[in-house]
C-alpha cells in the first residue's frame, strides 16, 4: 500500500469526490444539488453499484461488476478503502468510483 497524504484520507477533503481509474480526481455535486440519485451514480461508476462504508462516515460508490468487466485498477481508491479497514489486505478497487458522504444517498 502506498502512503496516502493525510488530506486524502479527511472526509473535508475527500467529499463528493470522483476518483477516477487513472486517479485524477473530481469534484462532484449531485445533478439535484441534495442526493445523488440512482441513475447518476450507475453513470459515474459505469454500471450497477455496489456501496462500502468507510469509517469514518463517508460511503464509496463503486461498480459491483468492475472485476468480471476487467476494470482497471484504482490505485488511490484501493488506498483510502485499505487505509479505512474496508476491504481485505489482498483485496482492490476497480474503475471509477464517487466518495460521499453517508447522507448524500437516499
Amino acid at each position: 500500500m502506498a502512503t496516502l497524504p493525510t488530506t486524502f484520507l479527511k472526509p473535508t477533503t475527500m467529499n463528493r469526490t470522483i476518483i477516477k481509474a487513472d486517479g485524477t480526481t473530481v469534484n462532484y455535486s449531485p445533478r439535484s444539488g441534495g442526493h445523488y440519485e440512482l441513475d447518476e451514480l450507475q453513470s459515474i461508476v459505469g454500471g450497477y453499484i455496489q456501496i462500502i462504508s468507510l469509517h469514518d462516515g463517508r460511503l464509496m460508490v463503486i461498480n459491483d461488476e468492475g472485476k468480471l468487466l476487467a476494470l482497471p485498477m484504482n490505485s488511490l481508491a484501493t488506498d483510502i478503502a485499505l487505509e479505512q479497514g474496508a476491504i481485505f489486505a489482498n483485496d482492490f478497487i476497480v474503475g471509477d468510483v464517487l466518495i460521499c458522504m453517508e447522507g448524500d444517498i437516499l
